[in-house]
């Protein structure tokens, strides 16, 4: 039954109009929840998909990756190029670029913001990858064949490597760290990857990193100087959570909103969802913040059973708890990687196939039991083991480490 409350309160606002933002309100209408809800939007543009912006939408082969959602089909009110700017959690209101506005509930799904290069903040040719702007400003630099410099070697730095080369332009990653993709996968895979880069006509430099940015060109920290007309920046992000500061929502080490298994804050009436929220993972034991769009797209599904429970009184069983897989992929050098699971706390690592090949993966156990995997052009295995790991599923690692066998016959 919809209450009064919900027809004449100032209902369910959300902050953020990216998959997070607008999958929580999608699926509020979809579990039944009737009464207002508004999302507010800082950029000035229709809500769109971000994985596209570093493929198809920067190589021109797509103008722009829109959602094809009619919110006003849905009964959803959005509100762009609004900036919400503070929070005041004893009277339920935020503070925007439009002025106050009133919640009865509050989802925050704000996202992350890249991460600059120190010192370069300002200077032009220098370029961010995360906003439909940003890709704007990019498309040009692709057009023309310019040399690039790109800094970083992780997942956005590998598909803006990508598709520059795809374009023809020149391209030197730059990475402080002696292999590609540091701190995220171990060395014995990543040192393969390095091939990569070669393979694609990209030059990769390791254990270096860029000291300055000088017209037509940056110098390294060996004093090796390269042609540049433009220099991405992808370093790695943060949590998009400054402007909560004093609020009374309390924010992790890392910056994420830190969010209880149910993805509410320590405010009551307040949750998190997305990029910006951190969770405690009873499947990993450890808190996770997961920075990928299949986190953006399920959060949403707990995040609005929770709201709906809380709103309308609900009981224990309607809560929902957020413990996924996570699971996110990336497109590379002509290579589709997927992965899936939280390998860290792992006892044993075991390859299925030649990492030197096209096609390989690896899969990560504790205890026998799944945890996670990862899979470079082998689409089979990251389907079946995405479920294994779900399951809790223990395997033979025998019949594991061989690749002519389908991982659902590897159970032990």
């Amino acid at each position: 039954m919809v209450t009064d409350n919900e027809e004449r309160g100032a209902g369910v606002v959300i902050v953020g109009a990216g998959m997070a933002g607008v999958q929580a309100a999608v699926q509020l209408r979809e579990q039944g929840w009737t009464g207002p809800v508004l999302v507010l939007g800082a950029e000035p543009h229709k809500p769109y998909d971000r994985p596209p912006l570093s493929k198809a939408v920067l190589l021109g082969k797509a103008e722009g990756s829109a959602f094809d959602i009619d919110f006003d089909a849905l009964g959803v009110e959005l509100r762009l190029g609004t900036p919400v700017t503070a929070l005041d959690t004893s009277r339920r209101v935020l503070e925007t670029g439009g002025g106050p506005v009133h919640y009865d509930a509050l989802v925050l799904a704000t996202g992350a913001e890249p991460l600059t290069l120190p010192g370069s903040e300002g200077t032009t040719g220098v370029h961010l990858l995360r906003t439909l702007d940003d890709v704007a400003r990019l498309r040009p630099v692709l057009e023309g064949h310019r040399d690039v410099v790109v800094v970083g070697a992780g997942w956005v730095g590998a598909e803006f490597a990508t598709a520059a080369r795809e374009a023809g332009c020149a391209v030197t990653v730059v990475e402080t760290a002696d292999r590609p993709l540091p701190g995220v996968l171990p060395a014995a895979l990543t040192e393969h990857m390095r091939d990569w880069y070669a393979q694609s006509g990209a030059r990769l430099r390791t254990s270096a990193r860029v000291a300055a940015v000088e017209p037509g060109g940056v110098v390294l920290s060996d004093g090796e100087r390269v042609p540049a007309d433009a220099v991405v920046v992808g370093i790695g992000a943060r949590p998009a959570t400054r402007w909560l500061a004093d609020s009374g929502v309390e924010l992790c080490p890392d910056g994420s909103v830190c969010g209880d298994d149910r993805l509410r804050t320590s405010v009551p009436r307040v949750y998190a969802v997305g990029d910006c929220v951190s969770f405690p993972s009873a499947r990993y034991g450890a808190r996770l913040l997961v920075h990928h769009w299949d986190n953006a797209l399920q959060g949403p599904v707990a995040v609005a059973a929770n709201i709906i429970a809380d709103l309308r009184g609900g009981g224990p069983g309607e809560e929902a708890v957020y413990d996924p897989v996570p699971y996110f992929w990336s497109e590379q050098f002509g290579r589709f990687v997927q992965y899936a699971g939280h390998h860290s706390g792992a006892d044993r690592m075991l390859l299925r196939g030649d990492p030197r090949e096209p096609s390989w993966s690896v899969c990560w156990l504790r205890d026998g039991v799944l945890t996670a995997l990862l899979a470079v052009g082998r689409p089979r295995d990251l389907a079946q083991g995405r479920k294994l790991i779900q399951q809790g599923a223990v395997l033979d690692p025998a019949l594991l480490a061989d690749a002519s066998v389908a991982l659902k016959k590897a159970l032990r």
